[in-house]
């Protein structure tokens, strides 16, 4: 019994996520009748087709973004959110996006540079911006940035090494909670870092925004 109650306990003492996302990026692209959010797992995402790889509350669709089982040029908006770094062939997965997206519409792809492993179920690449533009193919980039900035990196990665030291679970979820509270004010050093031209050298995750021709 001591198990689940502990986890109720460090639940409802989460702390805030060691990150800010940039004030600078766009985010009202409109909307259509159909959008599509990949990778929402449980997560509700009003005016949007939940579409995950696993069924939970709130997926509307179990399918792979490989082969996606809609028509083509349904979509008004997509939103493809950390996502891809769990993807086996992701110029496969934004090209079915692509198929499926309507022309006028809109993309926003979301995805990590500097992050630390994460297996949702499997976790395959890492994007430069560079690399992750390459994926864009036939789509026009009308906005790109950092969605978090090196302060992120730096305290993400700053978590998961003081995990290492500790053998137990519990002792890892309790110094996640503590050293959560102790450094997310840190977090805010992003809103300055991210002006910088050198912010990207440790960037955490870029954002593009893709319009399909057309429409």
């Amino acid at each position: 019994m001591l198990a689940p109650r502990l986890s109720r306990v460090l639940k409802a003492l989460a702390p805030p996520r060691p990150l800010v996302h940039n004030p600078s990026e766009p985010r009202e692209m409109p909307l259509g009748r159909w959008n599509l959010y990949v990778g929402g797992a449980g997560a509700r995402t009003p005016g949007y087709v939940n579409l995950d790889l696993a069924a939970a509350p709130g997926v509307d669709v179990v399918a792979d973004v490989e082969q996606l089982p809609f028509p083509d040029n349904l979509f008004r908006r997509v939103e493809c959110d950390a996502v891809l770094e769990h993807v086996r062939h992701p110029q496969r997965a934004v090209r079915e996006i692509e198929r499926v997206l309507a022309p006028g519409g809109y993309v926003r792809i979301v995805a990590p540079f500097c992050h630390p492993f994460h297996e949702h179920p499997k976790d395959y690449h890492r994007f430069t911006p560079d690399g992750l533009k390459l994926l864009a193919g036939g789509l026009e980039i009308v906005a790109e940035g950092w969605r978090t900035g090196p302060t992120a990196t730096l305290l993400v990665f700053l978590l998961e090494w003081v995990k290492l030291w500790l053998p137990w679970r519990a002792w890892r979820a309790l110094a996640h909670v503590v050293l959560g509270w102790l450094l997310f004010p840190f977090r805010y050093l992003d809103l300055l870092l991210l002006h910088s031209p050198h912010a990207g050298r440790i960037g955490n995750h870029y954002f593009l925004w893709l319009r399909k021709p057309g429409g």
